[in-house]
């Protein structure tokens, strides 16, 4: 994919705006709660974990505060610099490490095979084949080692398309479209399932894994002011919560996201 750093330094303040959307707010805390149920219970002992393209320690920096030792690896310095700057403020710098390399050519000492959980949350969608991202996530994990993987799903493009957008022609068309593009950081993205994900993972080794839905309703809502309301996001966050593991609607989130152990 024709991506490189500089597609996201230059976009750092357009990402930080996104975090802190409704939207960009309900990414975090559903993968936060997500994650925290394949977690040890919290005080016990810290875990190792690394998050390749952890960009700006979005997801890093709370597992850090929560007492766990993260490296993010990245190959965006401006990102690196940010997530540096966000540990500092959260009073966590000696618990984040930063890593400026290509996930795909680790140095030695993140490629040892002892790390306790690996995410890999903004890395699939900028990836053709989902099968060389999952191996270079899970190759880094102990026996037993917890992967949180995340994408854009392709199910939820078409709904999209002909519930917000009101054009059924285009939804149509979707139904077979594997590509995409990110407002954001304006790159071309391809466009995975959780069922085509997870098949590659147990061919990995993986043990079957959990399916979670990020933003199963809030995409769908066109009223974009309302949900900056307090008293309106908080109910639209309670809702997300409850259907995060909820079949049928983890099938049309806007992006899916699989918790799993290596065997």
């Amino acid at each position: 994919m024709a991506t490189t750093a500089d597609t996201f330094d230059g976009a750092l303040e357009k990402w930080r705006d996104w975090q802190r959307s409704p939207w960009g707010r309900l990414r975090y805390t559903l993968a936060a709660h997500n994650l925290a149920r394949h977690l040890p219970v919290p005080g016990g002992q810290p875990l190792r974990i690394l998050d390749l393209a952890g960009a700006d320690g979005g997801d890093a920096v709370p597992l850090a505060r929560a007492g766990h030792r993260v490296t993010i690896a990245d190959y965006s310095p401006g990102m690196l610099a940010a997530a540096r700057e966000r540990a500092a403020e959260a009073g966590v710098a000696e618990r984040v490490t930063t890593v400026e390399t290509d996930v795909f050519d680790l140095p030695a000492s993140l490629r040892d095979g002892g790390w306790d959980a690996v995410l890999c949350h903004n890395l699939l969608q900028y990836m053709t084949e989902a099968e060389p991202a999952l191996r270079a996530a899970t190759a880094p994990l102990r026996p037993g080692g917890l992967l949180s993987l995340m994408a854009i799903n392709r199910h939820s493009v078409p709904l999209a398309l002909a519930v917000r957008d009101l054009d059924p022609a285009a939804a149509l068309e979707a139904l077979d479209e594997r590509r995409g593009r990110t407002v954001t950081f304006e790159a071309p993205v391809v466009l995975h399932t959780a069922e085509e994900v997870r098949a590659v993972l147990r061919t990995l080794g993986h043990h079957e894994p959990a399916h979670y839905g990020i933003r199963t309703v809030a995409d769908h809502i066109t009223d974009d002011d309302r949900k900056r309301e307090p008293g309106f996001y908080a109910g639209l966050e309670a809702l997300e919560l409850a259907l995060t593991d909820r079949d049928p609607y983890v099938h049309t989130a806007r992006l899916f996201q699989l918790v799993s152990r290596s065997a």
